[in-house]
């Protein structure tokens, strides 16, 4: 049985980008870009449910996760901190399947769960567009129902 490939964003959909972001710009209120400065990404927060949902998805038979990431290419450190973040909150199984990539609609796969629908190749993305935070999927609770009901007889 072929199973369905699906990727999870990191920033505002697994990491709570927007308190990370304002902890990092009172640190640093000489930069206008903060996040440039080293240490943004490697200390977000986990959203709520975030990482027992994405190791649910990832525990499921019928479902092949990876997490797919856009780069902040101006800030060549956010490439080895979104790294050390999914290795320090959900292991090594998950580093193997971190992907970071400025265009996600290069991916082949059935489900995107991200916050944004355009930016960074979303809205060329082949499957399902799982708009996180928005509509239908204001939570990781309502996530993981869709993925219930979807694979309930399966």
């Amino acid at each position: 049985m072929a199973k369905y490939i699906v990727y999870v964003d990191m920033d505002h959909t697994l990491c709570d980008y927007d308190e990370g972001f304002g902890r990092h710009q009172l640190k640093h209120p000489e930069l206008k870009y903060p996040q440039s400065e080293p240490g943004l990404y490697i200390s977000l927060k986990p959203l709520p449910n975030a990482i027992e949902s994405f190791e649910w998805l990832m525990k499921h038979p019928a479902l092949d996760v990876y997490i797919l990431t856009a780069p902040s290419i101006q800030n060549p450190h956010c490439y080895s901190e979104k790294r050390i973040w999914v290795e320090e909150h959900l292991g090594m199984e998950a580093v193997r399947r971190l992907i970071i990539s400025p265009n996600k609609g290069l991916n082949k796969g059935h489900y995107l769960i991200d916050d944004c629908a355009i930016g960074k190749g979303q809205e060329n993305f082949e499957g399902e567009l799982i708009q996180y935070g928005f509509g239908r999927f204001k939570d990781w609770k309502s996530v993981i129902s869709f993925f219930k009901e979807k694979l309930a007889g399966e």
